[in-house]
C-alpha cells in the first residue's frame, strides 16, 4: 500500500477512517467474546452451536485482515494512519457492545435473545462496514477497498444466518 496515493488527504478523511477501523475491530472482537459467553452460558443450543462458531471463526478472520489493513495504512506516506488511535477506538467500542449485550440480555435471558442480540451485533457490524467503505472511496488505495467490500458481503451473509438461526430458535 506504500505506492498508493489519497485522493483527498485531509486529516478529517484520516481521522474518520481510523474511527471507523477502530470501532469495527471492536465490534469484531466483541462478537466474538459474545458467542463464546453465549455458549457458556448456555443460551445458543447445541443444534445452533456450530453456526455460531462459524460466523464467530469468520469474524475472528475479518478481525485479522482490518489489523492488517490498519498496518498496511500506517506505513503509507499519504495516510500514515495512527493505530494507537484506531486501537483506542477497538477498546471502546469492544466494552460499549459488551455493556449493550449485558443490558439487552438482562437478568434471566433465553435462547432467542441470545440469537437476537446476536443479530443486533452483525447488523452493526453491517452497517459499519457499509459506512467504511464509502469512507474507503476517499482513499486512492484499491486493497482496501477490496478487503472491505469483501468483508461487508460475508458480514451481510452472517445477518442472514443469524435470522435464520433467530427463526429457528423460536420455532424448536
Amino acid at each position: 500500500m506504500s505506492n498508493s496515493k489519497t485522493t483527498t488527504t485531509t486529516k478529517e478523511n484520516i481521522k474518520n477512517l481510523e474511527k471507523k477501523l477502530g470501532e469495527i475491530l471492536g465490534l469484531e472482537r466483541a462478537a466474538q467474546k459474545a458467542v463464546d459467553e453465549l455458549i457458556s452460558m448456555k443460551l445458543i443450543k447445541s443444534d445452533l452451536k456450530d453456526e455460531a462458531k462459524d460466523i464467530q471463526k469468520e469474524a475472528n478472520s475479518h478481525e485479522d485482515k482490518i489489523q492488517e489493513a490498519v498496518s498496511e495504512l500506517s506505513e503509507d506516506k499519504d495516510i500514515k494512519l495512527d493505530t494507537q488511535k484506531v486501537e483506542e477506538t477497538a477498546k471502546e467500542t469492544e466494552q460499549k457492545a459488551t455493556k449493550m449485550m449485558k443490558t439487552y440480555l438482562g437478568e434471566e435471558p433465553d435462547t432467542s435473545e441470545a440469537i437476537e442480540f446476536l443479530c443486533l451485533a452483525e447488523g452493526g457490524e453491517v452497517t459499519h462496514y457499509e459506512v467504511l467503505s464509502s469512507i474507503s472511496k476517499n482513499f486512492d488505495n484499491k486493497k482496501l477497498s477490496t478487503t472491505v467490500n469483501s468483508i461487508l458481503k460475508e458480514e451481510q451473509d452472517h445477518l442472514k444466518r443469524c435470522l435464520t438461526m433467530a427463526k429457528e430458535a423460536v420455532s424448536s
